[in-house]
């Protein structure tokens, strides 16, 4: 009985030591060192554990349920001293990153329109305030509707001014907006009048100052009964005006597309000199901004349009073209270099 007496008070003891030395941890790492000390494989716990062998068989039982009680004290010492410590280091870290709400906002900069797709809406508002429809169309296009259907042959030299990227057999990376033209015909023939306007990309295998592998056009077309040459004039010119000023003017000049006949280029008047010659412009006095003409008959009629009972016309201009003339940019290029210090001027 003297000996369960004499381990009673050795148990004692090292649980009074080790209640001391975790109430003392100021580290999570010393307290697995405690651990290691008092409970671990050659700790001071362990080591009286392997005292039993002293007592007579009757009392090893009850030094049995006293050495549990103690591991399990320091085990709940040990662990309410980690949360402890884990709690504290908590609100050291919420003190020293305590958020003031009296301290001014730090600012997020807002961005804005690229400014491509700012004329693509100025393009898109002038034209709808004509009465003119917004019609889309597959940006992988067919052949037959990229040029066939565009009086553009397979043999026709015209494929030479649209490098093109071929996707597989027949199929292409459309090289401007005008299929949609006999998209839209065929799909409302024989509607009448028809007034549209196509924007989106388009893709050719250019890359310089002027041109870009992927740009945006943006393409016209009127088909009625009794549509003339001098409707396209006024719808042109009254497109300039709003695009450019009161004072612009459009001048027509003689000129080739396989869609369209007569045919022209359209220009405007310089928008730096007001048309009186400079640099820009080469001291003309005009900017090139687009081309227009008559609708083909064979244009018509594969959209299924008779062309003895209507006509129509067509225009078809490139966005970037515009917006580098209408914000004086001489590089194309600095349209898709995501440079934020130019487009941040828009």
């Amino acid at each position: 009985m003297t000996e369960l007496r004499e381990l009673e008070r050795a148990l004692s003891a090292v649980e009074a030591e080790a209640r001391s030395a975790v109430e003392a941890a100021a580290r999570p790492e010393e307290l697995e060192a405690l651990r290691l000390r008092y409970l671990g494989k050659k700790g001071r716990l362990t080591a009286l554990k392997r005292e039993v062998g002293r007592l007579p068989a009757e009392l090893r039982p009850e030094f049995g349920r006293m050495v549990n009680r103690a591991s399990a004290a320091i085990e709940a010492m040990l662990a309410s001293r980690l949360e402890a410590l884990a709690r504290d280091e908590t609100a050291r870290r919420l003190e020293a990153e305590r958020l003031d709400v009296t301290f001014p906002g730090r600012p997020w900069p807002r961005g804005h329109l690229h400014p491509v797709y700012q004329v693509w809406e100025a393009i898109e508002a002038i034209f709808v305030a004509m009465g003119f429809d917004v019609a889309e169309g597959p940006q992988v296009e067919w052949d037959d509707y990229n040029f066939v259907a565009l009086n553009i042959p397979k043999d026709h030299p015209a494929r030479d001014m649209q490098q093109s990227f071929y996707v597989a057999g027949e199929m292409l990376l459309r090289t401007q907006t005008s299929p949609v033209q006999i998209r839209y015909m065929r799909a409302r023939c024989p509607e009448l009048p028809i007034r549209m306007i196509a924007p989106g990309r388009v893709f050719r295998r250019d890359d310089d100052a002027t041109h870009s592998p992927m740009f945006h056009q943006v393409e016209g077309l009127v088909v009625d009964r009794g549509i003339s040459l001098g409707d396209l004039k006024g719808c042109l010119d009254l497109f300039a005006r709003e695009m450019f000023g009161a004072a612009a003017r459009t001048r027509f000049r003689p000129s080739y597309f396989p869609f369209t006949e007569p045919s022209a280029e359209v220009d405007v008047s310089c928008t730096v000199c007001g048309g009186t010659g400079c640099r820009t412009c080469g001291y003309s006095g005009w900017l090139e901004i687009l081309g227009a003409g008559m609708v083909h008959p064979q244009v018509l009629a594969n959209g299924g349009y008779d062309p003895e009972e209507v006509t129509g016309f067509a225009f078809g201009m490139g966005i970037e073209r515009i917006a580098m003339l209408r914000y004086g940019v001489d590089d194309l290029r600095l349209f898709f270099g995501n440079d934020l210090r130019f487009l941040e001027q828009f």
